[in-house]
């Protein structure tokens, strides 16, 4: 096992924005292996990550493990053959387009009950991993970019280490950073969970709800939709900021540097904060007059209301209109489960969304 510094598990779009902006913008040499079971995508990966490498004048290299993580002790055999100190795990058996997607009974779940209908499908994967971390007993750093304001908190309950999450509430931190609205290197928090996305991506005059709290030099902005009414984001994923929001953390993670900045879903807490990284941990980096426990509780209310709440026993409930649309289809699920059942729920959910995309 030679080891790497970051293992970026996962071929697709968010993985590779990864790669290419950790080749764009590495000072330090930092060597990261791309993983996944498609040869043709890994090698164009390395290729293209390499090259940009090259034409910035950066010192990442990358190279590739081939593995499909769905095959069994597939996690365990690609963490021993690669060795990293930072795991990535980018990789899901559903895919983020799913928002941006309409035409079919599954489509219309998601539109109407919320993203939560997905968090069983984007913990499979993460969870594994974490598990085959705990088992391989090395101090591996995850970071979880499936769902993570909810997974995090459903792989926590299971007893595994979760750093953070990549996107959502950076997302909206550096578009809000980067406004017109913003005095030029001002300091900005957020606190935001991932539902406070959609309003962003509706035209201003449309935008209504629950708005993230944000923060300019400690002062807290009154009305954010109005403050913020430049700012526009796709209906589809926006991985050219939320694939990227995580390289400057991971790159300072790799260099054992200290770092600042706004992740989804630390240590396993709901929603998304202000953080800064300390001797390789992260912790809460809250502006003045709010508490850890205000700040988790204004985060967990959006799931409460309406999502997947995960109890620190481990219990896992679906809430609001999601809990009615999936009882009507899986009525063992109105009470629950508890998070070791993830898998079983998982081939249940699996099944439903089969036949769901089967109908108008």
């Amino acid at each position: 096992m030679a080891g790497c510094d970051i293992l970026v598990s996962g071929t697709g779009g968010f993985a590779a924005r990864i790669a290419f902006d950790i080749a764009a913008t590495a000072d330090e040499p930092v060597e990261v292996v791309i993983a996944g079971r498609n040869r043709e995508r890994l090698n164009w990966l390395r290729t293209a990550a390499n090259a940009r490498a090259a034409l910035f004048g950066k010192k990442a290299r990358f190279t590739t493990h081939a593995v499909d993580l769905l095959a069994p002790n597939a996690s365990d055999e690609m963490l021993a053959a690669t060795g990293p100190r930072i795991v990535v795990q980018a990789a899901s058996i559903q895919t983020s387009q799913v928002i941006a997607q309409t035409g079919n009974a599954w489509t219309q779940l998601v539109a109407e009950g919320g993203l939560s209908a997905t968090a069983v499908f984007q913990a499979l994967l993460s969870s594994r991993v974490a598990a085959a971390i705990t088992r391989g007993g090395r101090p591996v750093t995850l970071v979880n970019c499936g769902f993570p304001d909810v997974v995090n908190g459903m792989i926590r309950a299971m007893g595994h280490d979760v750093a953070c999450g990549m996107g959502n509430v950076a997302i909206l931190s550096n578009v809000f950073a980067g406004s017109v609205a913003t005095p030029p290197g001002s300091e900005v928090k957020v606190l935001a969970h991932y539902q406070n996305l959609a309003a962003w991506r509706r035209r201003p005059e449309d935008r209504g709800g629950r708005s993230p709290r944000v923060w300019l030099e400690g002062t807290e902005v009154a009305d954010v939709y109005a403050r913020f009414a430049d700012i526009q984001l796709t209906p589809e994923p926006v991985i050219e900021i939320s694939g990227a929001s995580g390289v400057p953390m991971l790159l300072a993670m790799a260099a054992n540097r200290s770092w600042k900045g706004h992740v989804p879903g630390p240590n396993g807490l709901p929603g998304g904060y202000p953080v800064r990284l300390v001797d390789g941990a992260l912790e809460l980096d809250l502006p003045g007059g709010i508490t850890g426990a205000e700040a988790i509780a204004w985060n967990a209310s959006f799931e409460q209301e309406n999502g997947l709440v995960v109890s620190p026993e481990g219990k896992v409930v679906f809430t609001g209109i999601l809990g009615d649309r999936l009882a009507e289809h899986c009525p063992a699920l109105r009470n629950g489960f508890v998070v070791q059942e993830l898998e079983a729920v998982c081939e249940e959910l699996l099944q439903l969304r089969s036949a769901l995309m089967q109908k108008a």
